[in-house]
């Protein structure tokens, strides 16, 4: 893929752009214990990257609670792990940005490239509020308005579209392995933040936040 033909960026949230997932991992965690799955390191990565009613069926499963509550229960156990992750999201600040981020962003934009955001979680909206980030992004790919989730492409077609350009015309950013996956099968440039055995599977990595530029995303291509 050419970086030349690259004219709008598609952002993951947690992880990305800001640390939510420690707040997530927090709620998730409290779920789990409510419904007797033990928590472990393999379930809490497991976790990352996937939409909320996926992430139940998971931890259920777990713990081989899978066929003990109706769909009506799950949507109240999703719903109220939900509503814990909200109380700590009005938590965040400016400050809470990931490092370098909001300069990465800043340099996007001034260099005319357009950016929307392709997260899993519904709340991103909210996320991007109490950031002070909501201007940043052309829009918000709500993750309801497709069929599959991470690590369908759904979610970063929808993002192509929503920019109107082709996939080959965007790069994802991501840092979890299904994310990565979802963006390679749009036929998207990924972008992973992360571990490299994580994200083994990116056309170009970085071990954090702090080193992503779009200078050092053309070394690596090139």
């Amino acid at each position: 893929m050419n970086f030349a033909d690259i004219r709008g960026f598609a952002f993951d949230l947690d992880g990305v752009i800001a640390d939510t997932a420690r707040f997530h991992t927090q709620a998730w965690h409290q779920l789990a214990d409510q419904v007797k799955t033990p928590w472990t390191q393999e379930l809490e990565e497991g976790l990352k990257g996937v939409g909320r009613m996926d992430s139940l069926e998971m931890i259920l499963r777990a713990g081989g609670h899978q066929d003990e509550y109706s769909q009506e229960e799950k949507v109240a156990l999703a719903t109220s792990k939900n509503d814990r992750y909200q109380e700590l999201v009005k938590t965040l600040t400016p400050a809470d940005a990931l490092p370098g981020m909001v300069d990465f962003l800043a340099e996007l934009k001034a260099a005319g490239y357009r950016l929307v955001l392709a997260s899993a979680s519904k709340n991103a909206p909210t996320v991007l509020k109490y950031l002070q980030l909501t201007a940043a992004f052309e829009g918000v790919v709500d993750p309801s308005s497709v069929a599959n989730g991470k690590p369908a492409p759904d979610i970063y077609l929808a993002a192509a579209k929503m920019l109107n350009l082709a996939p080959e015309q965007v790069a994802g950013v991501e840092d979890a392995a299904a994310g990565v996956a979802a963006i390679n099968a749009a036929g998207e440039l990924s972008i992973g933040i992360g571990s490299a055995e994580d994200l083994r599977e990116a056309a170009v990595r970085f071990d954090s936040t702090s080193q992503v530029t779009l200078e050092n995303i053309k070394k690596q291509l090139n």
